[in-house]
């Protein structure tokens, strides 16, 4: 094994695999590969189970994720990915997890409690009122699947975002239009962003996802 690199704050990689330190050594949730190095546990960050870890994958310029960081997760499900996020923002950044099934925020809870840093809301993304009592975020995330996602971001970002803000949205074309060429989508819904965001990153997430793109942007 080659020795790690680090890539982003509080990322780093070792030739093709992906890794954050751990927040809580010992803990396997959504993670069976550990590696030891320098006194320090990294969990492995498996890109065909995660969007944002595929798109690291396939060649990210920038991610704006830090220690300390506030962050607003729009569809965060049973909180796989946000563990990882949660390793990266470390005991004194939070995240705030809208999910609007309640089976996978049951399954959500336990990892909350044991993290520390992530507050569970059921909640329809679509409704940012209904959760209009959190802060102000330094990130928006969203990945939902719906035909209305950029309109989604755009709302929300108006509301909780910081105006120096960064917003990371994993584009499903095939939940805004099963017909369309996918490449047709993504160009649709950049020029819907682009109105509200400059794009700092995007990167298509094949093979890992089948057309998705993910992207990385910052607030006008």
């Amino acid at each position: 094994m080659e020795k790690m690199e680090q890539v982003f704050p509080g990322v780093w990689k070792d030739g093709k695999h992906i890794f954050t330190k751990n927040l809580l050594p010992g803990d396997k949730t959504y993670c069976r590969t550990f590696v030891e190095e320098d006194g320090h546990e990294f969990r492995e960050w498996n890109p065909n189970r995660s969007k944002p870890a595929a798109a690291i994958a396939n060649g990210l310029k920038f991610f704006p994720l830090a220690d300390k960081a506030k962050v607003l997760y729009l569809g965060i499900a049973s909180g796989q990915t946000s563990t990882f996020f949660s390793d990266i923002i470390g005991p004194e950044g939070i995240i705030y997890g809208v999910e609007i099934s309640e089976r996978c925020v049951r399954d959500l809870n336990p990892v909350a409690e044991k993290r520390g840093n992530i507050v569970p809301i059921v909640a329809d993304a679509r409704k940012p009122e209904e959760y209009g009592w959190i802060e102000k975020v330094d990130v928006v995330f969203e990945d939902v699947a719906s035909d209305d996602q950029s309109a989604i971001m755009i709302r929300n970002c108006e509301r909780f975002l910081k105006p120096d803000g960064f917003a990371m949205i994993a584009i499903k074309s095939r939940s805004i239009d099963v017909i369309k060429n996918p490449e047709e989508i993504y160009r649709q819904e950049i020029a819907k962003l682009e109105e509200h965001f400059k794009i700092l990153s995007k990167v298509r997430l094949d093979p890992f996802e089948k057309d998705h793109m993910f992207l990385v942007m910052k607030r006008k």
